[in-house]
């Protein structure tokens, strides 16, 4: 009986342990989660790793967006940041320059999905952050890339947040949230980019 009652102790030690293990949250991204053109620590990333802290939930927070990257690139560096960082969660930021690029949708579709199985092989839970492009993109492809991560999400039992831009690419007047390049938006609009993934990613870190 004794020795029953203290492996219940040591095992509930254990849970106990195990429920305060901080969590490790991977933003692999692109420009858009790597502060292109503004000011360190004033990126949704950055904004998200405060919120975080003002909440104090023991997670932590590593971002490992690359400007300019591409679904592929983000491909071929997530097993090494998966080994170097054991994340319990994955956030990718990757598409947008794929149709910058005029890359493929079978090509973005095929690299989100095995980063999502990569991230799932490692043990970690998987959110992807869709992307929209340009209605002179034409209204067949927008819809097809939107849709992507949609589909992939779906298949690969990954959370979504559906539009990271929402309510600033699409919002009245949307000029005035982005910078000279009128791709990568200002400072003032990342706080709105942080809401858009907190409302889906504060659930999903439970």
């Amino acid at each position: 009986m004794h020795c029953s009652v203290a492996l219940l102790a040591l095992g509930a030690q254990g849970w106990a342990a195990a429920a305060e293990a901080p969590r490790v949250v991977l933003v692999l991204g692109d420009s858009l989660s790597a502060e292109y053109g503004l000011a360190r620590g004033t990126g949704w990333v950055a904004l998200l790793d405060e919120r975080i802290a003002q909440q104090k939930l023991a997670v932590k927070v590593i971002n490992a967006s690359v400007s300019g990257d591409t679904t592929s690139g983000g491909r071929s560096r997530l097993g090494a940041l998966l080994g170097q960082h054991k994340p319990t969660h994955v956030v990718i930021e990757l598409g947008g320059n794929d149709a910058l690029r005029g890359l493929p949708l079978t090509m973005t579709r095929d690299n989100l999905g095995a980063m999502a199985r990569a991230a799932k092989g490692a043990g970690a839970k998987v959110m992807l952050v869709g992307m929209q492009v340009p209605p002179n993109y034409g209204a067949r492809y927008g819809q097809d890339f939107a849709a992507s991560f949609a589909s992939v999400a779906k298949v690969e039992g990954a959370a979504l947040v559906p539009f990271l831009l929402a309510g600033v690419a699409d919002a009245p007047q949307a000029e005035n949230w982005f910078q000279a390049d009128r791709i990568h938006p200002l400072a003032k609009a990342h706080p709105r980019m942080l809401d858009n993934v907190w409302a889906v990613m504060k659930p999903w870190l439970k």
